[in-house]
């Protein structure tokens, strides 16, 4: 009967459990080898066969020495078997051993004396290959070092992945020394990393064998718990010579770095991509206020989460552009964007309207010295500095203002206005990355600003000479009910040289003239002025229509390189007639009660400035109740339509006109004139009325 019962193997019980094949032990294939007290071999185990190469039957009860040693060395080993069966401390070390095949082999022993329950006394000796356990020691004390001194951290945990061993490396990684990782599971020593995604990693790796390479992880550790790390993680299933799994082996380098070097790579082509798109958007118009909407929006979201574009109203009432100077701006606002509503929209000023900021204001400060102003942190205090009143810092702080950014608008050395950036759902501070592009941003918009600013005023001076020289209302003629309009081009603003007249004649008679001066600015307007007052010194003369234009003709070319068309028509209300004479103009609409408007088929005769043309006149009647439309070209030519459905949408609307002229007006430039129309407009209608008395 056996002295206890065997114990059941069982992973969870030390000792319990059967070791699995190819551990160190078996790669170093021990030999055990049992002499009594005479020298004779009495056991003999299977890995001595195998390193000595005598069976059992061959080696048991045969003297070793006589057996396993050259004889050259048996005195020697005499020597020491004698020590070692004297109670000695055993014996260690390397020693020539002959094989069975007759070859010399160096093996490492360990010999020790052992003594049975009879008091009678063996020597046991342990021996393996040298060449073997020097090849393992070799390989472990290799592997030892490259860990130890891996500048790369490494770490292996068990198959319930608990670490079983840390180098040096990662303890300076994780800030946690190898005793505060080694039986602890991944989500017990790093709590402070993404543990979940960690350890889903290290489960799948277990399970299916395939190494997961370079995942990146984010975190912060005890190492620097106020810089964001980035680390690049590899993981590898571990086996056994026998395939047993063993765990996951790690490896975590740290790409901090590499990553910031690839956020800043990345910033860099976001910011040239949003110069390069500033380049495009802004500036598409000679328009002040659409350019400033221009460049807010291209602000929004990249730059800013809030923009608004104001301006110096000093600057925009005609006055040169200051450099420098101290103490209160008042600026117009022209433009706010916003990447999202937000209460912050509500505390800027309204594009339109005019505020004053004192010189203790951040957007003064920034116009005031011609730099920009920055606030990464935005605190209690500095709301006050930046919002136009206390009211304003309260919608401000609500929508999470955090971080503020005022540029100037600098165009040709002066200071224009500035464009001001506000950060609050955008968790990042402005920086000086962010100052340098808002600066980029400001320069650009800050030409066009400048040409539309100049632009603006040139086209208010050519307006204003314009409707100077234009009638402010026709005259009341006998025999005629007349209304009429002027329109600049919407596009661009643009002022031309078209004009409209109506001049008092002898004899109850009217001249209707509308023309129209090849060009734009303050030259087609100035040319449109001369030629209006040369019409109306002609018409004193009672010229008929073609004698009017042929003089006409001859003054626009000694002008030189203007070229302009115009309708001139005379009408005699006694005898309800009208005679006409066209240079190169429109043909003008008659409108009958009762009948279908129609262009009136008129020898369109060439341009005034052409020389040496003759012109014809054209007589028809016009009685009470009868009217005539004179429009410049304006009013039916467009970039995207036939000029032949144009002019049948002109009589379109002509078929059915409301009662009045001026409702007639008021109708054609609200039907035919859109947001884009390129050129200006001058309209005349003229209807015959009964003469009284």
């Amino acid at each position: 009967m056996r002295a206890t019962e065997p114990v059941p193997a069982h992973p969870g019980r030390p000792g319990g459990a059967p070791s699995t094949p190819g551990g160190l032990l078996d790669l170093l294939s021990v030999a055990a080898v049992v002499l009594d007290a005479q020298g004779r071999i009495v056991l003999w185990s299977p890995q001595a066969e195998d390193l000595f190469g005598y069976s059992a039957e061959e080696a048991l009860g045969r003297f070793a020495g006589r057996l396993l040693v050259q004889e050259q060395h048996l005195e020697l080993v005499d020597g020491l078997f004698e020590q070692v069966m004297a109670g000695g401390a055993g014996w260690a070390g390397v020693f020539p051993m002959r094989h069975r095949d007759g070859s010399t082999r160096l093996v490492e022993f360990r010999n020790m004396r052992l003594e049975d329950d009879r008091k009678d006394l063996y020597a046991l000796g342990l021996a393996t290959d040298q060449a073997t356990l020097h090849s393992l020691e070799r390989d472990l004390a290799l592997s030892t070092r490259l860990v130890s001194q891996s500048p790369i951290g490494l770490a292996v945990v068990d198959t319930d992945l608990r670490y079983v061993t840390v180098n040096p490396a990662l303890e300076r990684i994780n800030g946690l020394s190898a005793a505060e990782h080694v039986g602890r599971s991944v989500r017990e020593a790093l709590p402070f990393l993404d543990t979940e995604s960690i350890e889903a990693a290290m489960r799948e790796v277990l399970a299916d064998g395939v190494p997961i390479v370079d995942r990146e992880s984010v975190g912060r550790t005890p190492a620097d718990p106020d810089e964001e790390k980035a680390w690049s993680v590899s993981f590898y299933r571990l086996e056994g010579s026998s395939g047993k799994v063993l765990g996951v082996a790690t490896s975590v380098v740290d790409v901090t770095e590499r990553r910031r070097a690839t956020i800043e790579a990345s910033q860099a082509r976001q910011r040239l991509a949003l110069v390069a798109d500033a380049s495009i958007r802004i500036g598409t118009t000679l328009d002040l206020d659409e350019t400033a909407r221009e460049l807010a929006d291209v602000s929004v979201p990249e730059l800013a989460d809030v923009a608004a574009v104001d301006v110096l109203d000093s600057v925009l009432n005609g006055r040169s552009p200051v450099t420098a100077h101290s103490g209160p701006a008042v600026f117009r606002a022209l433009a706010v964007a916003s990447a999202y509503p937000s209460e912050a929209v509500r505390a800027a000023d309204p594009p339109g309207e005019v505020a004053r900021y004192e010189a203790d204001r951040l957007v003064t400060r920034c116009v005031n010295t011609g730099r920009p102003v920055r606030v990464s942190h935005v605190s209690g205090d500095d709301l006050l500095c930046i919002a136009r009143s206390p009211e304003a810092a309260g919608l401000l702080h609500a929508a999470g203002l955090h971080s503020y950014l005022a540029v100037p608008l600098i165009a040709r050395g002066k200071v224009l206005g500035a464009l001001d950036l506000k950060r609050t759902r955008n968790q990042e501070p402005f920086s000086a990355d962010d100052e340098v592009l808002a600066g980029e941003l400001a320069a650009r918009a800050a030409v066009c600003i400048d040409n539309a600013r100049w632009y603006r005023q040139a086209r208010n001076t050519a307006l204003t000479l314009q409707r100077s020289l234009l009638p402010e209302r026709p005259p009341h003629q006998p025999g005629l009910e007349i209304a009429s309009r002027y329109q600049p081009a919407q596009l661009a603003d643009e002022v031309g040289g078209d004009w409209f007249d109506v001049i008092p004649l002898t004899g109850d008679k009217s001249a209707l003239v509308v023309g129209d001066v090849m060009g734009s600015g303050i030259s087609a307007a100035a040319t449109m002025g001369q030629l209006r007052t040369a019409t109306r010194t002609l018409a004193e003369l009672d010229l008929a229509p073609d004698q009017v234009l042929h003089h006409l003709d001859r003054i626009t070319d000694r002008m030189g390189q203007t070229i302009t068309t115009c309708i001139y028509a005379v009408y005699d209300p006694h005898e309800g007639r009208c005679v006409l004479s066209n240079a190169g103009h429109m043909a003008p609409v008659l409108i009958r009660p009762g009948r279908a408007p129609e262009l009136l088929d008129l020898p369109t005769g060439a341009p005034l400035g052409v020389g040496q043309v003759t012109f014809h006149t054209t007589t028809l009647a016009l009685n009470p109740g009868d009217s005539l439309v004179l429009y410049t070209d304006g009013l039916v030519e467009t970039r995207d339509q036939a000029i032949d459905e144009r002019l049948d949408a002109l009589l379109a609307h002509l078929s059915a006109p409301p009662g009045s002229l001026e409702e007639t007006c008021d109708l054609l430039l609200h039907a035919l004139r859109h947001p884009g129309d390129h050129d200006d407009v001058a309209l005349l209608i003229a209807r015959a009325t009964a003469m009284s008395g």
